[in-house]
């Protein structure tokens, strides 16, 4: 059995409806496990964490890096970045901000770099970008265009009822199925 497990952040909610909508990828995926954690939950389950095949890490975009909370789950990683726990596990990320930019990728640069210090094997979102022509639209998946990881985008005068939009919950439910069947194929040649 293949388990992957997400470990996020969020602060308005947003950020939840986009990891809910990674798990929901993951699911599709038969044979696959998802543990769906806060980075509360997260720091209470590092044994979750050391037994996952892949993890997903996710957070809002706060003034262009990733949110004080999640950088706590970073900082209290140390011991298992020391011991090697999470070496050779497959990564992934996504995030949230109110603006179209809202220098997102920083945030996935900041998530990959993490992944790295902790000897993962890193995977970006294979969809090619949407809404960048004149027939596209705000309905395309990756309409956000990001490769390293899912971007969503929620109007910070809506609730997570409203936003992010279905496109960007679709964008991030295929990383999820991506994330799991990778993953999956990881631990069967293990």
């Amino acid at each position: 059995m293949t388990q992957v497990s997400i470990v996020y952040h969020s602060g308005y909610g947003h950020t939840a409806e986009q990891a809910k909508a990674v798990a929901r990828g993951a699911q599709k995926v038969s044979g696959v496990t998802v543990n769906l954690l806060t980075v509360d939950e997260a720091q209470e389950k590092w044994d979750v964490l050391k037994a996952s095949d892949a993890i997903v890490f996710g957070s809002p975009t706060y003034m262009g890096s990733a949110s004080a909370q999640f950088k706590g789950f970073m900082d209290a990683s140390s011991k298992a970045w020391y011991t090697r726990d999470w070496q050779n596990k497959i990564a992934a990320g996504f995030t949230t901000s109110a603006s179209q930019s809202g220098d997102k990728l920083n945030t996935l640069i900041q998530l990959t770099v993490f992944a790295a210090q902790h000897g993962m094997i890193w995977v970006g979102q294979d969809l090619l970008p949407g809404n960048n022509h004149s027939k596209g639209s705000v309905n395309d998946l990756n309409r956000l265009g990001g490769f390293l990881g899912a971007m969503a985008q929620a109007n910070s005068d809506q609730g997570p009822d409203v936003a992010p939009l279905q496109s960007d919950l679709l964008t991030a439910e295929h990383l999820g199925e991506r994330v799991a069947t990778i993953a999956q194929r990881f631990s069967k040649s293990a």
